[in-house]
């Protein structure tokens, strides 16, 4: 189907495919080299950390991370919010953490930090907070309270890329960060994703799950030393820590993100820019209007119902519907994770009812495509679809 208003378009330019064609020309060697480590530097440099780890997905990222947070810090709680990505919590799930859910603030869609804070205990092993489609969820009073309990923050990064707090970028304050590089992000490798921190440890472990577990993927010189001390009798060279995964990319996904990097600030601009735009002509009598955008850096329009009226939500539908417009309710990741399949049996059955900030935003919220080709006459008219809709 063809939308007037798709939720991305032209994510991957002609400049970037005649970068990658004439990368591909040269005969050279496709499986993770060069250009994966240049993309981690320029990534890293981009971020402001001292190191990042280009994987397959921003899901790989999620996997990676809480399986290092694992190996360094034990088991426990990881507190986690009911407005995310599937991959956040299958991750918590899938390394034996138990999560902890909280609702969110309406005027960011980030985890609520009363809450957050609230449910803070000697079992919690990490905070795990999503900057929901490009909106900043960090406080002073959140960072501090961390600091203090010494409780590791991981910022999942994967729909914010740019988006800062204090004038520093997401992904910039935690023990690790995760980014997406799907194509309706901010910038996409097609497929592909990083961890980034500044803890020579976790990006050491980082490193060796994403490839199998083999020690000799360590920076650390002693790392190695240890391991092979340890176990005389193997191969220095393969020697595998962890039952781990592969979740290597490639050079040519690599070749397309260094591509997209030169121009994402510039993009990041406009997304701003189309987001002031798109909130300052919506009829704020029918849509929430008021969010947060301090630091903000919004790849998707948030459009949000007021208040809960489901004869308004069906015409709202088939106006966009009938209008081009694609959308997608319930905004990141369908709305509220306690309602999908698989929680049952690991949450108590009708436990969504306790977080009504992220009902109202599954049942009553979207988003709708932001991209720096969307020109202020097509936002324009856009609204006037949206706002034309009988309150």
């Amino acid at each position: 189907m063809s939308f007037k208003w798709p939720l991305m378009e032209d994510n991957v330019s002609r400049e970037d495919l005649d970068v990658l064609i004439n990368f591909l020309q040269g005969m050279p060697r496709l499986t993770q080299s060069e250009n994966v480590r240049a993309l981690e530097r320029e990534w890293s440099q981009w971020v402001g950390v001292k190191h990042s780890v280009f994987v397959n997905s921003g899901a790989s990222a999620n996997l990676i991370t809480m399986a290092a947070l694992k190996h360094l810090y034990g088991g426990g709680e990881v507190i986690v919010p009911t407005l995310t990505w599937v991959s956040d919590i299958a991750s918590v799930l899938q390394n034996g953490f138990t999560p902890v859910f909280v609702d969110i603030n309406p005027k960011n869609l980030c985890m609520d930090e009363d809450q957050v804070i609230a449910k803070l205990t000697d079992k919690t092993r990490a905070v795990f907070l999503t900057y929901v489609q490009g909106f900043n969820g960090l406080s002073e009073r959140l960072l501090a309270e961390l600091t203090r309990r010494n409780i590791p923050l991981i910022e999942d990064v994967c729909e914010s890329h740019g988006a800062t707090f204090k004038g520093k970028r997401l992904g910039s304050f935690g023990l690790a960060s995760n980014f997406s590089f799907y194509f309706a992000h901010h910038m996409s490798t097609v497929e592909g994703g990083m961890v980034c921190t500044n803890d020579d440890a976790f990006y050491d472990a980082i490193r060796m799950f994403r490839s199998h577990g083999m020690v000799r993927e360590a920076e650390n010189a002693d790392t190695r030393a240890r391991y092979a001390s340890e176990n005389p009798e193997l191969s220095p060279d393969f020697i595998f820590a962890f039952p781990a995964f592969n979740v290597r990319s490639t050079e040519i996904n690599a070749v397309l993100g260094r591509s997209q990097l030169k121009r994402l600030d510039a993009c990041n601009d406009r997304r701003r820019e189309n987001f002031e735009l798109f909130l300052k002509l919506m009829d704020s009598s029918k849509y929430r209007t008021d969010f947060d955008l301090e630091g903000s850096c919004n790849y998707a329009f948030n459009l949000v119902l007021k208040r809960p009226d489901e004869a308004l939500r069906e015409r709202l539908e088939t106006t966009m519907r009938e209008s081009g417009v694609e959308f997608r309710r319930g905004s990141a990741g369908g709305g509220n994770q306690m309602r999908q399949p698989y929680l049952r049996g690991i949450v108590p059955d009708g436990h969504y009812k306790n977080f009504p900030e992220v009902e109202h935003i599954h049942f009553f919220g979207y988003y709708i495509g932001n991209y720096p080709t969307l020109s202020a006459e097509r936002i324009v008219e856009l609204c006037a679809v949206l706002n034309s809709v009988q309150g």
